[in-house]
């Protein structure tokens, strides 16, 4: 449908989930639908990077154990985070004996892993598939930011990467959440070159996205109950209602994002969350129980993320950007 959008006529679906947060994450209204809330986010290891890993390890498993199969029975793990060379994910990756992709789009990697675990089954390729990722707030700030020893004042457009993560088992047949399509994006580079306003920098591809989407499906917002955007925060979030009404497109009374919902946006966060395990933990919890329960019957989840690197900010790049978009049906 269009150029970017796939439709899946075998409709996969998502037909367990689990999801892991830290304490300040559950502090939220997350904390009432998390499988496994943290009371320490260091999880018993001895460094961050440590913990995000075992936090992804543990929702893989959770997945699979709430899908009432084996690890014998999974065909492949696609699974990404944020970390250089997505170690949280290899590192997961070696504890279970599955074929594994590892795939990277920054913040938006969760619906890429689902598009891509969708066409695998959708393809007959495979039957069992789980798709995860996660973050970690000390492991995301030390590698894009500043390590938190040096104690940096947070600017008030500054979001805060969320600890968790979230993981779905994707399979060909079974009760759950069908995935009907996926919609790939684009790079998008809007020039800014802020490493604290991510909302800003995501915004103009969330934007090209969405509105790719609705053309390739002739649909319009109100075939959806939500869009809902993976995070962009409260800033984004405004900025992107602004983008897609310019170009004709009203999404204002269906969009809501990941990153506002997980914290409230209550003072100390500023925009609210970021990062892969933000859409993670709100899609396979929060929005997964309102999918089963009947409260929501159709949504867009559109999973947005910021490309930049430490090496490309030094040299004072700007901030190229993807977002991809999955349809979910109940």
């Amino acid at each position: 449908m269009g150029n970017q959008t796939i439709y899946f006529k075998n409709r996969p679906r998502i037909v367990a989930t689990s999801t892991i947060a830290g304490p300040k994450e559950c502090e939220g209204v997350i904390g009432r639908y998390v499988e496994r809330a943290l009371s320490d986010d260091m999880f018993g290891e001895s460094t961050y990077e440590k913990a995000e890993c075992k936090m992804l390890s543990t929702v893989i498993d959770g997945a699979i154990e709430n899908g009432g199969l084996s690890r014998d029975e999974v065909d492949m793990l696609v699974s990404g985070d944020l970390l250089n060379q997505i170690i949280s994910a290899s590192f997961a990756a070696r504890d279970f004996s599955v074929p594994f992709l590892g795939v990277y789009g920054a913040c938006s990697t969760m619906a890429e892993s689902l598009a891509v675990s969708a066409a695998f089954i959708d393809g007959g390729l495979c039957k069992n598939v789980v798709a995860a990722t996660g973050s970690h707030f000390a492991s995301a700030e030390r590698q894009y930011r500043y390590p938190l020893e040096l104690g940096c004042t947070r600017p008030p457009q500054a979001q805060w990467t969320v600890t968790g993560a979230g993981a779905a088992l994707v399979s060909a047949a079974g009760d759950g959440i069908e995935i009907s399509s996926a919609t790939l994006g684009k790079v998008v580079d809007f020039g800014v070159t802020d490493v604290n306003n991510m909302g800003a920098a995501m915004a103009p591809a969330a934007c090209d996205t969405i509105l790719a989407h609705f053309r390739g499906t002739k649909e319009d917002p109100e075939a959806y109950d939500l869009i809902v955007t993976g995070d962009l925060g409260a800033l984004g979030s405004r900025i992107l209602k602004d983008l897609t009404w310019e170009k004709g497109l009203d999404i204002s009374s269906r969009h809501v994002d990941c990153g506002e919902i997980v914290y409230n946006v209550i003072e100390d966060e500023f925009q609210g969350g970021s990062g892969a395990g933000c859409s993670a933990v709100v899609l396979n919890s929060y929005l997964w129980s309102k999918m089963m329960s009947g409260g929501l019957k159709r949504i867009l989840f559109v999973a947005t993320g910021a490309l930049l690197s430490t090496v490309s900010s030094g040299q004072g790049e700007s901030i190229p950007c993807i977002a991809h978009a999955v349809t979910l049906e109940r």
